[in-house]
């Protein structure tokens, strides 16, 4: 076999630019934006296990709530730590302190060439405050209050539970002036009746959604449903919601799913809402309701990906319950959905900025 040479003109103009370069030293403008959030000076950057954790080390801005405009931000990252709603294993409410804890989540998306803290104000503004730990009703209320206060001041909520009842709460605020459609990915469609003398539990939010005027069931697909609990979801077919199952995900293929939902939800008003067990347990076993033949997190994030440019109005991940999972690998995933769908956010408010100018 012949000497391979390498070209030496190309290594010298390499050595020339890049011998003396720092790893902050960066050309492309899209990783130049990105480093530019991580870089203070040429090499340094601020480490990932320092300092107390925040949602997708957002700036943490509490006192925000407590002015008209939310301190003039575009997306509020919400922790809601409540979990009275589960009907099978308690402790999602210890999902957003779990998902604050990841370290290392963006800020670049390489999909979608994005870097979302660098185009929109975001905040973790801390979490819901309740009443009382004990009164699901009450939580429910409050949930709804502080809700109504963000999307009041024109802030686009994205928020981290805790179980899947908070999210009716959450619709009664987005979807108060206008039925929103919803991209609902799950292993249950969560649209069962009262059980024992309760409807805010989490498996009906969206009936009760549909019900107070807040869901539009025509303009709302669920994907990755599947289990033993499908007699529950009458209501889902009854009231025009589109259900795909996760076996049909393979057999349908992402980009055929990625147009079906666009094709529901339109270019309307649309809420996203990512319940972590829609994954297999394989890979996210840290939840209250695991359903074995669920979907892969590369086909989650497909699917979201294909979403860009939605009219998004608000979204959430729940039934993150870290005490399962010695992995931490439950609330990865879920820390990584939140920062696609704060990628989703962030085009919609750009594309509404635009129009506007």
């Amino acid at each position: 076999m012949g000497n391979i040479s390498m070209d030496q003109r190309k290594l010298e103009r390499l050595r020339v630019r890049y011998q003396g370069a720092t790893g902050g030293d960066i050309d492309n403008a899209d990783f130049r934006k990105a480093a530019s959030l991580q870089f203070s000076e040429s090499d340094r950057r601020k480490w990932p296990f320092a300092d107390p954790a925040t949602f997708l080390d957002a700036p943490f801005r509490p006192d925000v709530t407590e002015l008209p405009d939310l301190g003039g931000i575009d997306v509020a990252l919400i922790g809601v730590p409540m979990d009275l709603g589960v009907t099978n294993r308690a402790g999602a409410r210890l999902g957003p302190r779990a998902v604050r804890a990841i370290e290392r989540i963006g800020p670049y998306e390489h999909v979608l060439r994005m870097t979302p803290m660098a185009d929109v104000k975001v905040a973790d503004i801390g979490d819901v405050p309740f009443r009382s730990r004990f009164s699901l009703e009450s939580c429910h209320a409050d949930i709804e209050t502080f809700f109504a206060k963000v999307v009041g001041a024109g802030v686009l909520p994205l928020a981290v539970g805790g179980d899947h009842s908070i999210t009716r709460a959450i619709l009664a605020a987005v979807g108060k002036d206008r039925p929103v459609g919803m991209i609902h990915i799950d292993a249950h469609c969560d649209t069962g009746g009262v059980y024992e003398g309760s409807k805010f539990h989490h498996g009906g939010p969206f009936r009760q959604a549909v019900l107070e005027g807040t869901l539009d069931p025509e303009r709302v697909i669920q994907i990755g449903i599947r289990g033993g609990a499908e007699y529950l979801w009458e209501f889902s077919y009854a009231s025009g919601m589109t259900v795909i199952h996760a076996e049909e995900v393979p057999q349908m293929g992402i980009a055929a799913i990625v147009e079906k939902a666009r094709t529901i939800v339109r270019n309307e008003p649309t809420y996203i809402s990512f319940d972590v067990d829609s994954l297999d347990p394989g890979f996210a076993p840290g939840t209250g309701t695991p359903e074995v033949g669920g979907l892969q997190p590369r086909e989650v994030l497909e699917i979201l990906r294909g979403l860009v440019g939605i009219n998004m109005v608000g979204g959430d991940v729940v039934e993150v319950a870290p005490q399962y999972d010695a992995t931490s690998n439950t609330a990865q995933a879920g820390a990584q959905v939140l920062f696609e769908l704060l990628c989703l956010a962030s085009s919609n408010l750009k594309r509404h900025e635009i129009r506007q100018s």
